[in-house]
């Protein structure tokens, strides 16, 4: 039979196509060996980056123990449980830098755990749940499950993050605070993590006393903490932070939670940190300066005012006075100034744009009613601000017309 040219073609093609289909099963399979080989590799780094850091933990990062008291040990965190609380007296974990590509899903398998011998909190310690009509109905007793090392701390570990789902880890906190300020807090120390690429040493722990409430409901009777705390320690940098808070909904930025590792210590009762060398523990444990824990953005960002000259509001109380017609004073750091195209003048206090929580605005026309630059002879100034609160934007905001309506009250 005597071939075509187009016969010779097709027969070309027709070898070139399965030529082709081989090497592209071929490219798969290296693929798919390759992508097996990386996954054995991952769970290897995995595995050895939390013996690492248990292995820091305990070295570094840990409280010390009182008579009676045993350690908890799970991989990512440890913890000593408070049978007679129902909770953890306090957690210590590291955020580590491997949340900087951590990926990992959060998983919501909350468990009792079984490292507790004598049982930890379970689920109807905060609701109980039926079936009704086909579904399920969830009656929660008012607290959420308030993670004290947060899951996201670990989403570069999927064993890491589900063990952070025990319910020793859980203590019951008003909704507006674990989904707000202690939220917040999380937040940032993630976030100072990310932007000095640094791993953080943390303890967190409820403040437990014996006159605490309980959930009465619960089966355990787990008890209702007024205060929690969260103390942060960068050994690379040899810096130290604690922080404060009440169980309720914070009205206050979280840097106003701010105090000394010192100041938690008196009021737990706990040595924090006593495996460090004295002379390193006592200067860390001074330390009350948030600031370089704050992100790169808030940096100029100060804690409203505590201490106010009388009869004068900081800028937090002054959203009770929003839209009251009343003339009142306020008082903050001037920590941000803005001139628009239009010559508008725009201040912030305390808190920096696009987190502001106080702002001035000098319009155009009023300019001339001052005789210094208020954007550049303000900025970084303690003010008192004298006019009517008025609300733009979910901010508390003021109009100065004129000079007199601008105290400094710190030249420094």
């Amino acid at each position: 039979m005597k071939r075509t040219p187009l016969l010779l073609a097709l027969l070309f093609f027709i070898n070139f196509s399965f030529s082709q289909e081989l090497e592209i099963r071929s490219i798969k399979n290296q693929i798919k060996e390759k992508e097996l080989e990386l996954d054995s590799l991952n769970k290897l780094k995995e595995k050895y980056t939390l013996k690492y850091l248990h292995s820091e933990l305990k070295g570094y990062g840990l409280p010390q123990l009182e008579n009676g008291e045993e350690l908890i040990e799970h991989k990512a965190y440890i913890l000593v449980y408070s049978e007679k609380h129902e909770q953890a007296k306090w957690v210590a974990h590291i955020i580590s830098k491997e949340i900087i590509d951590g990926n990992v899903s959060r998983t919501n398998d909350f468990r009792p755990d079984t490292m507790i011998k004598t049982g930890s909190a379970v689920e109807q310690d905060y609701f109980i749940k039926h079936k009704e009509n086909g579904k399920t109905v969830y009656d929660g007793f008012g607290y959420d499950r308030g993670h004290l090392a947060p899951s996201a701390d670990f989403k570069w570990s999927k064993s890491a993050l589900s063990e952070s789902y025990f319910y020793s880890n859980m203590s019951p906190q008003i909704d507006d605070f674990n989904r707000g300020g202690w939220a917040k807090l999380e937040g940032m120390l993630r976030k100072y993590v990310y932007e000095n690429n640094v791993d953080l040493f943390v303890v967190t722990g409820p403040v437990l006393t014996d006159d605490l409430p309980v959930i009465e409901r619960g089966v355990n009777k787990v008890s209702i903490p007024n205060y929690y705390y969260k103390i942060a320690y960068d050994k690379e940098n040899n810096r130290a932070i604690a922080f404060l808070m009440p169980n309720q909904n914070l009205d206050y930025p979280v840097e106003y939670y701010a105090v000394s590792v010192d100041s938690v210590e008196a009021i737990t009762k706990i040595n924090f940190f006593y495996n460090l060398n004295d002379s390193i523990e006592t200067i860390i444990e001074k330390q009350s300066d948030y600031k370089p824990f704050l992100p790169e953005k808030s940096k100029n960002d100060v804690a409203p005012m505590r201490v106010l000259p009388k009869n004068c509001l900081n800028t937090v109380q002054s959203y009770a006075e929003i839209n009251t017609n009343k003339k009142v004073k306020v008082c903050g750091t001037v920590v941000s100034t803005h001139k628009s195209q239009k010559g508008n003048i725009f201040i912030n206090l305390d808190k920096s744009y696009p987190n502001q929580i106080f702002s001035i605005t000098i319009w155009a026309y009023d300019i001339i009613n001052f005789s210094y630059d208020p954007v550049k002879e303000l900025m970084g100034k303690k003010v008192c601000v004298t006019g009517k609160i008025v609300e733009y934007r979910g901010t508390a905001s003021m109009y100065i017309e004129n000079e007199k309506g601008i105290e400094v009250i710190d030249n420094e």
